[in-house]
């Protein structure tokens, strides 16, 4: 009897072990699948290649808060000189919400305004920068959607430069993600959500302003260097991240995660820890391997790297598309290599004819 029961419980502790090794094989770190969010929604993006590295709820429309910010600093950066002064109108004066204390009438640069609205969130700094660069706050907010049409952030819809909540003010984290990687490649933007501290005056007074910035990221993880915090009651918290670690940059957007801080350091490390930038070709490599034409040689015209999981590198495909004319007339432009993950298109660069095949 004894014996028995010895076997039936050797079967059931086999049994679950053999349940253990299965199951965590599929929520291994490499496939993203281990990672506990307090996220509603989330998204991992390389900021380089823009290849989402991990998603959550990618797609689903949220309150974003004031990631909004995030736009209206890019949008006034293309479009305002930072030199110029910008005046606190009685409504921005007014606007409720984190605030910089800005003055009625009081003036600051541009340059200032963005520190102000991006360290410390103001929403007066929102509406002012608003209407200097848009002449009314409307103006402002058409220009954020045009710009977000333009960068296929397609469902997404602003309603104000700040995030206070509306019904028909919203985003996604896949597209606020999107928005981010595109804003950090911008070094005036980039320069300002890095900072820490920042020192501007105030009009009238002898002393000056000191903004410490919100992201408590850039002092708890080594490697951070923006972006930007959220809040209201409707949208819970929200948070962008960036960190930069051996030359790589990857962002993090978070919405409604009631432990944002935690979140955006796993993703941040799932990131640096299971990706690396693969240089699937280099500037000048030939592709006689690829393809070959009667007279010439075809050459990689710039290089083009990729994040890539360990188990995905050998699942990288190239075709080359040519561009016979420019060949036959002998243009050094001739086509573009694309490259494809999985069957799944990734990106392109153009191929040309080394500079001795030109006559």
């Amino acid at each position: 009897m004894f014996t028995i029961l010895l076997k039936r419980i050797s079967r059931i502790l086999l049994i679950v072990l053999t349940t253990l090794l299965v199951f965590g094989s599929l929520t291994s770190p490499a496939k993203g699948n281990s990672l506990v969010l307090s996220a509603n929604g989330a998204v991992l993006i390389d900021v380089q290649s823009g290849r989402i590295l991990y998603q959550k709820n990618a797609a689903q429309q949220m309150r974003v808060a004031s990631l909004t910010k995030i736009m209206t600093a890019i949008v006034a950066i293309e479009n305002g000189d930072l030199s110029k002064m910008v005046t606190t109108s009685n409504r921005a004066y007014g606007v409720e919400g984190s605030s910089i204390y800005l003055k009625k009438g009081e003036k600051l640069s541009l340059e200032d305004m963005l520190y102000g609205l991006m360290l410390r969130s103001g929403n007066d700094a929102a509406v002012a920068i608003a209407e200097h660069i848009g002449g009314s706050v409307e103006g402002f907010v058409f220009l954020m959607n045009e710009k977000a049409a333009y960068l296929g952030m397609n469902d997404t819809h602003f309603m104000n430069p700040h995030g206070l909540d509306h019904k028909d003010h919203y985003s996604t984290p896949q597209d606020m993600a999107i928005l981010t990687a595109y804003a950090l490649q911008n070094p005036i933007f980039k320069k300002i959500v890095s900072t820490k501290v920042k020192t501007a005056p105030m009009e009238g007074e002898e002393w000056v302003r000191k903004w410490y910035n919100k992201n408590r990221l850039l002092t708890r993880y080594q490697w951070a260097d923006g972006v930007k915090t959220g809040f209201t009651k409707l949208s819970r918290r929200c948070l962008a991240s960036s960190a930069t670690k051996d030359n790589v940059q990857l962002a993090v957007i978070t919405l409604n995660a009631s432990d944002d801080w935690n979140d955006h350091i796993k993703l941040l490390e799932y990131g640096f820890n299971n990706f690396t930038q693969v240089a699937l070709i280099e500037k000048g490599e030939t592709l006689d391997n690829l393809a070959k034409i009667e007279k010439g040689t075809l050459v990689a015209a710039k290089d083009f790297t990729y994040p890539l999981a360990k188990d995905e590198v050998d699942e990288i495909s190239k075709k080359v598309v040519l561009d016979s004319e420019s060949i036959k007339t002998g243009l050094k432009q001739a086509g573009h290599l694309e490259f494809y993950l999985k069957d799944k298109y990734i990106g392109s660069i153009e191929i040309a004819l080394k500079n001795e095949d030109i006559h």
